[in-house]
């Protein structure tokens, strides 16, 4: 499986293109800039299968409809989340940019706890890993050692905890018991900034000292 960082919009949101050998593809967290994401998409020849949201905060939401209505392809995202999509005030874009009000339609597929997935021959395992938020979810693609963590673990920090349903506390549990305890090789796709490995930010993360 190859995977391709698109980081989007003001806040440079990792939207990520998951394909395969025959060209199909996940799209994780569209944040904004869709003709950008589709422009690669069409370029690659590739065939979107469906889009997976890691949370619903504003800025990895706002291209969801424009893609999906693209491809007509699903979009999955946790039942504790769900109703986010639809409003500005608990997905932040009413905080952050006054007058925008960034929304998206519902969901087409909602995640309700820890499972297996197998969407068009891509098989993941969903974390829960909140703390950034209530429903934030990781994906783990075992065979390729590889996580999409959101915007739980990046290189070197940890999600912010200070918007509505943060927890710090909950947040430092999910990191632990979710994504440090996977193999150490593993590739840590974050929210924001540069890829990383689950080894990496077990020895120099600065935010899981002590924990």
């Amino acid at each position: 499986m190859n995977w391709f960082p698109m980081p989007l919009g003001p806040l440079q949101t990792n939207c990520y293109i998951l394909s395969n050998s025959d060209g199909r593809c996940l799209i994780v967290d569209p944040g904004e800039e869709p003709n950008k994401v589709i422009h690669y998409i069409n370029q690659k020849k590739l065939q979107p299968k469906a889009i997976l949201l890691t949370h619903a905060h504003f800025d990895h939401i706002g291209a969801v409809d424009a893609i999906r209505d693209q491809y007509s392809i699903p979009v999955y995202i946790h039942n504790k989340e769900k109703e986010w999509l639809s409003d500005p005030e608990r997905n932040g874009s009413q905080f952050f940019l006054p007058g925008q009000g960034i929304t998206a339609r519902e969901a087409d597929h909602i995640i309700m706890n820890e499972m297996e997935m197998n969407i068009e021959g891509f098989t993941f395992k969903v974390f829960e890993t909140p703390g950034h938020s209530p429903g934030s979810i990781s994906f783990y693609f075992k065979d390729v050692a590889l996580v999409v963590s959101g915007d739980a673990l990046f290189q070197a920090s940890i999600g912010r905890t200070d918007l509505p349903g943060g927890n710090h506390d909950e947040l430092l549990r999910s990191i632990h018991n979710k994504l440090l305890v996977l193999p150490e090789e593993t590739v840590v796709l974050p929210g924001h900034g540069p890829a990383t490995t689950i080894g990496h930010e077990m020895d120099s993360n600065p935010f899981l000292n002590g924990f």
